[in-house]
């Protein structure tokens, strides 16, 4: 798939007619090995063309990677955000208020309660068992507090 280059040649390299097309001005060069043949300008060429691919395959895949990181963001940010019917007003710091900016800015949430929302939610579902050794101690509690009452009512 080596492009030959005579003398002066415009060689177009375009990947399935992507809006990507890089134009290169090749001459022949008497001071290369072999009186300038075509080969090492090949070489030359074959190597940029791969370097090329090279870069595109690794952008195209960072980029699809972002990509999927914001929808699955988005995913889990709408989930967290579909019961949204009780109002709880807090005091928070400046560093707290910083990150819920920095989610409005960008365009992770729409609005400083819906971040605010989402990290509620998100710090909920990282500490999971603490939540649940809770419940269950206050559980006991309540069964405690109603045995307590029963017995000092008869």
């Amino acid at each position: 798939m080596a492009t030959e280059i005579t003398d002066t040649q415009d060689v177009n390299i375009n990947k399935n007619d992507e809006d990507v097309v890089e134009d290169a001005n090749v001459e022949e060069d008497t001071n290369m090995p072999n009186g300038g043949t075509n080969g090492s300008l090949n070489f030359e060429v074959d190597a940029a063309k791969a370097a090329a691919e090279e870069f595109r395959q690794s952008a195209g895949k960072t980029i699809n990677e972002a990509i999927h990181q914001v929808e699955s963001l988005g995913k889990v940010l709408g989930s967290a955000l579909q019961d949204r019917s009780n109002v709880v007003m807090v005091r928070i710091n400046s560093d707290s208020l910083h990150y819920l900016d920095m989610m409005v800015e960008a365009d992770v949430a729409k609005s400083r309660s819906k971040a605010a929302t989402f990290l509620i939610n998100e710090g909920i579902k990282a500490n999971e068992e603490m939540f649940h050794t809770i419940r269950d101690i206050s559980d006991q509690i309540s069964a405690l507090k109603t045995q307590l009452r029963e017995t000092t009512q008869n």
